[in-house]
């Protein structure tokens, strides 16, 4: 996910290419010129679907998506990119819908089985995206989403020594992947990791100096261990980087930290 902050937030994918070969078949008789057009006319519904969803206006790329269905009801990443839209409406239950149809079209490609894996998530429906995130490790055994995201749903259920394998392994197949670097470093606090959690989040904080997740997290750690002066300096600039991280309910709800970061940065919040 990546999600995580990510973790609700889907990734756009565009599986394009992955449908160039399913011509509609009221199509197969056309001309060449008409074919072009045609593609053309899908190709530039993906685009527009695509710039409004990175632009964050997701109801409008929602409707670029089913333009393209309608046209193209054939290819796999318009079912994709439509859940990813909804998801990030959390329109769950539709995007996995929409999902299960780029399964079924594109049974071997590992997007489509990442992206429901997020929306099973949304649900917490651990097991489901667990399974998910195994079927598209299958497709792409060197996925670091994949592994990351497992993670995440590895941790909502609970377990937390998976879950700290699967960070580790997603940001050793991809170093410059912060999420996955702060997770595996939440992670390893939880499971009594201390030091080791602590190493990591302040070579973190150095590499990512604005990004507000690992310099929390510093802090919570940081005061867990009784070192309340330098905990107090990391925490400083959290607020002004993202405010969110003095929400609890934040925390342990939407990033989803494990409980005892939570706990840690509670308490000391608490005493501020």
């Amino acid at each position: 996910m990546c999600r995580r902050g990510l973790c609700l937030v889907a990734l756009v994918l565009c599986l394009w290419g992955a449908g160039l070969a399913r011509v509609p078949a009221a199509q197969a008789a056309v001309t060449t010129d008409e074919l072009e057009q045609f593609f053309q006319v899908v190709d530039d519904l993906f685009q527009k679907g695509l710039a409004a969803s990175q632009a964050g206006h997701f109801e409008e790329a929602e409707a670029y998506w089913t333009a393209a269905i309608e046209l193209y009801p054939q290819n796999p990443a318009a079912w994709s990119n439509r859940g990813n839209t909804r998801v990030s409406q959390f329109k769950l239950e539709a995007a996995i819908a929409d999902f299960n149809q780029a399964v079924a079209l594109a049974p071997n490609l590992p997007d489509p089985y990442i992206n429901r894996g997020i929306a099973w998530e949304g649900l917490q429906q651990w097991d489901k995206a667990i399974a998910d995130y195994d079927k598209a490790l299958i497709f792409n055994p060197k996925d670091p989403v994949a592994y990351n995201n497992r993670g995440n749903a590895q941790g909502g259920a609970g377990d937390w020594e998976a879950a700290s394998r699967d960070f580790k392994k997603a940001a050793f197949l991809a170093p410059g992947f912060a999420g996955a670097n702060v997770n595996y470093a939440l992670s390893l606090y939880q499971v009594g990791n201390v030091q080791e959690s602590t190493r990591l989040l302040r070579g973190l904080v150095r590499r990512y100096s604005k990004f507000a997740d690992p310099r929390a997290a510093l802090a919570a750690v940081l005061w867990g261990q009784g070192l309340i002066g330098e905990a107090e300096s990391n925490w400083y600039p959290v607020i002004g980087l993202d405010p969110r991280y003095g929400n609890v309910n934040w925390l342990r709800d939407i990033r989803r930290w494990p409980p005892a970061v939570v706990s840690s940065l509670e308490k000391f919040l608490a005493l501020r």
